[in-house]
């Protein structure tokens, strides 16, 4: 069979600076394991499988896979899908674009052209204890004392978050991937305005395994919903901020937050760079 087939640009500060996402369109006939295989073959840190909905609530279903498993929720999936389900004609029941996914429903809103979810709530969140804390400090080759503050921030890829003292800090990191293991770490660290500039508050990084490889994530929509929750919540951020990530590689990823009311929105540019068809 052939699908409609894009590849996006998400968060993406810069042309080619983003998170690049696969969109497989009208996947309602691919099995499992055709998914699968095709996010292997894609090899992106994620690809996308747009599906009719089952939910009456929701406008489009999507199903998430990285190069070697499913996963029920991730931040730069859902923006891009979202921009390819719009850009391909699609009109949402309400004010609101509802995703049916993984982790259930999550509302995403668009203004001028450019969309923001609603950031999921954390599944798991809290102190870390020391035994995590001494994987972390091991795996990144820094001390105790090199962290400011550390949380859970597990939205669903399952991310444990730490708080260094400046960008330059996070900057420095070069992890020992030897002892790294399953661990999913986010690395945030503050910008200093006179030092770094205006353009982002807060310097991100993320770090995980994938198979048999460990990997930084460009940009990570997930990690930052979790660590906006975090950060706000405590009081860390202010309520409205911009994170940078990317930096370390060659990336210029751009992430907005903004909580209102109830809800931290979790935003940034999509960019369509290919379309096409695949075959099947």
């Amino acid at each position: 069979m052939e699908l409609t087939f894009l590849q996006v640009d998400v968060f993406a500060g810069a042309a080619f600076k983003g998170n690049p996402l696969a969109v497989v369109v009208g996947a309602d006939a691919l099995s499992d394991a055709e998914m699968a295989q095709i996010a292997n073959w894609t090899n992106l840190s994620e690809t996308t499988f747009l599906l009719k909905p089952i939910s009456a609530d929701a406008d489009y279903r999507v199903r998430i896979f990285t190069p070697d498993r499913e996963l029920p929720f991730a931040g730069h999936p859902t923006l891009g899908t979202a921009h390819v389900w719009r850009a391909l004609g699609g009109v949402p029941k309400g004010e609101m674009v509802v995703q049916e996914c993984g982790v259930g429903l999550v509302t995403l809103r668009e203004v001028e052209g450019k969309f923001s979810f609603a950031a999921p709530p954390c599944q798991r969140t809290g102190p870390v204890d020391a035994e995590d804390l001494a994987r972390v400090v091991r795996a990144l080759k820094i001390t105790e004392n090199d962290i400011v503050a550390a949380q859970w921030t597990d939205n669903g890829p399952g991310w444990l978050s730490v708080l260094l003292r400046d960008r330059a800090s996070v900057l420095a990191l070069r992890p020992d991937w030897s002892v790294w293991g399953d661990l999913k770490v986010g690395v945030v660290g503050p910008w200093d305005a006179q030092q770094d500039g205006s353009d982002a508050q807060f310097e991100v990084r993320a770090f995980f395994s994938s198979g048999d490889f460990c990997v930084e994530d460009p940009v990570t929509g997930s990690l930052n919903a979790g660590l906006a929750q975090w950060l706000i919540g405590s009081g860390i951020a202010p309520a409205t901020y911009v994170a940078r990530q990317g930096t370390a590689l060659n990336r210029v990823g751009c992430v907005s937050v903004e909580q209102c009311g109830d809800n931290t929105w979790i935003g940034g540019e999509v960019v369509t760079r290919i379309r096409g068809v695949i075959t099947v």
